[in-house]
């Protein structure tokens, strides 16, 4: 019969092959950080706080350009505004805990937790085993967490001996586009990514920043339209 340790032990095993794409990035997050001219100590604070790479880039492309702390704040909310669909997806499994616990087991949600939560338990509270499913979590976000910090203080230490006169600011873009063309996978992502792009681009010259807002927004607001209307028409 399995116990707590190991379920732990299982999440643990569970993560181990995703540290494959995971370090690298976390060690290019750390990098671009530096190179761009951020404090090593805050860029690793707030990797600790924010806990999200693609939110990271974005809030360390508008810092180092000056952006206001306002702008940086609501792009990282919108940027993380899927985690808010994932505890719900993963609600129903921990409901039973009290709410400190279910706060910092929010806090280790991230893209492929919850893609390893969704194949453990396929079926939520309803699936076999569902009932130790915080400690495969607790043992699955831990793994991540700790690789994910260890790759960013590496990147961090190797951002800080690059000479700022290479100017790898440059780094920043391209891992968005390394994260960005592998997940289209649909039309719909193909034309919501077209319409941020196209907003993106004549929004440049807005205060504050803001085009980068503006431009997610309107891919969202594309993506949703295209989904309701091929429901509508009951197309998938």
């Amino acid at each position: 019969m399995q116990n707590r340790s190991s379920a732990f032990r299982q999440g643990i095993r569970a993560q181990l092959p995703t540290l494959i794409g995971t370090l690298p990035f976390a060690f290019m997050t750390g990098a671009a950080s530096t190179a761009a001219g951020m404090d090593p100590w805050l860029a690793m604070g707030m990797s600790i706080i924010v806990y999200a790479g693609a939110s990271q880039l974005a809030a360390i492309s508008l810092m180092v350009q000056g952006a206001p702390i306002l702008v940086v704040i609501a792009t990282v909310f919108i940027v993380n505004l899927r985690m808010s669909m994932y505890s719900a997806a993963l609600a129903p499994l921990f409901r039973h805990l009290p709410l400190h616990r279910r706060l910092g087991l929010a806090y280790g949600i991230t893209d492929h937790n919850f893609a390893l939560m969704q194949a453990r338990f396929p079926q939520g509270s309803a699936s076999a085993g569902a009932g130790l499913a915080e400690p495969y979590f607790t043992g699955m976000a831990t793994t991540m967490w700790v690789s994910w910090q260890a790759g960013v203080a590496m990147g961090i230490f190797a951002g800080t001996k690059i000479p700022k006169a290479w100017s790898l600011e440059f780094a920043i873009p391209l891992i968005f586009a390394a994260i960005l063309f592998p997940a289209l996978l649909t039309r719909t992502h193909w034309i919501a990514a077209g319409a941020a792009a196209v907003a993106a681009a004549f929004t440049t010259a807005m205060p504050m920043k803001l085009g980068l807002i503006a431009a997610a927004i309107s891919a969202m607001a594309i993506g949703a339209l295209i989904d309701a209307r091929a429901q509508k028409a009951g197309t998938p």
